[in-house]
């Protein structure tokens, strides 16, 4: 566990800072509110869309305090609250039938909450895929821990933060979503084999573990478990394949007005590995 140091930044921030309001405004109050009490301001807020909607009932079906942030307030006339932050919260809560929640009440007008609102929604430090998978992993979730465990098994890291494919090193990815998404349609054997054939094969194919060669691998191991279950000759075989530069021609044919991109990647490794690993129909023909 690390303490909050603002030592390295100290330098770069003073030095922006010089000369630029330093007051620090009323220090806020919290307090629980009955939810009664509060409202959503149109002139600023925005509806819950659809998309909204699919997030308020994500958190209302799993909804536990200790992932309730305290919802930003601002009093306004008649005894009531205007909300700058947690709109889709709090309606989560009392979808559950929740009667108060736990708020950060700052004083500001109108003017100063709509300011609150973009500063809170805009300079928020945005959570990559990867970082959540993690968070996932170490909060013991099934779906999570699951695909750390194929994971590991095929030698694959998935990084903590983004990184171009051309930086990448032997078994990274940044696509910890797409492999779990492939762990759920096809089980784990498909996809550990399918992720083996990158991270055991040529020189470990750094930067091919993104969406288009999992997915286009999965499809074909799944569709032809002979070649799934050829394990050393399926990597025998596949230590031959370039990926790059069939992802890059499969890539050209999609852009062209071909099929998919993981049809047209699928239809190549498919045709090589026939060639490679005919099956005993095509052997005897």
């Amino acid at each position: 566990m690390r303490a909050i140091d603002p030592a390295p930044y100290q330098k770069a921030f003073w030095a922006d800072f010089a000369g630029a309001d330093r007051s620090l405004g009323a220090a806020p109050m919290l307090q629980w509110i009955e939810i009664r009490q509060l409202r959503v301001d149109p002139s600023y807020q925005r509806d819950i869309t659809a998309e909204g909607q699919r997030s308020l009932f994500a958190i209302a079906r799993a909804f536990d305090w200790r992932k309730f942030a305290p919802v930003v307030v601002a009093p306004i006339e008649g005894g009531l609250y205007a909300i700058i932050d947690g709109q889709h919260r709090t309606t989560a809560a009392a979808l559950r039938k929740i009667e108060s929640v736990p708020c950060e009440v700052v004083i500001a007008d109108q003017a100063e909450q709509a300011s609150a609102f973009a500063a809170i929604n805009g300079q928020v430090t945005r959570l990559h895929s990867m970082a959540i998978f993690h968070a996932r992993v170490k909060a013991g979730e099934k779906e999570a821990v699951l695909c750390d465990e194929v994971c590991r098994a095929a030698g694959v890291t998935v990084l903590r933060y983004p990184v171009m494919a051309s930086r990448m090193e032997r078994g990274q990815t940044i696509a910890p979503n797409v492999i779990m998404s492939a762990i759920a349609r096809h089980g784990r054997d498909v996809v550990q084999v399918a992720l083996s054939c990158v991270t055991q094969t040529g020189e470990g194919n750094p930067g091919m573990l993104g969406k288009p060669v999992i997915e286009a691998l999965c499809t074909v191991l799944a569709a032809t478990p002979e070649w799934r279950k050829a394990s050393g000759d399926l990597l025998d075989a596949m230590d031959d394949f370039n990926f790059q530069t069939e992802l890059t021609e499969a890539r050209v044919a999609h852009h062209r007005g071909g099929g998919p991109l993981n049809g047209e990647l699928s239809s190549r490794i498919t045709h090589f590995l026939q060639q490679r690993l005919p099956l005993p129909t095509q052997a005897a023909e």
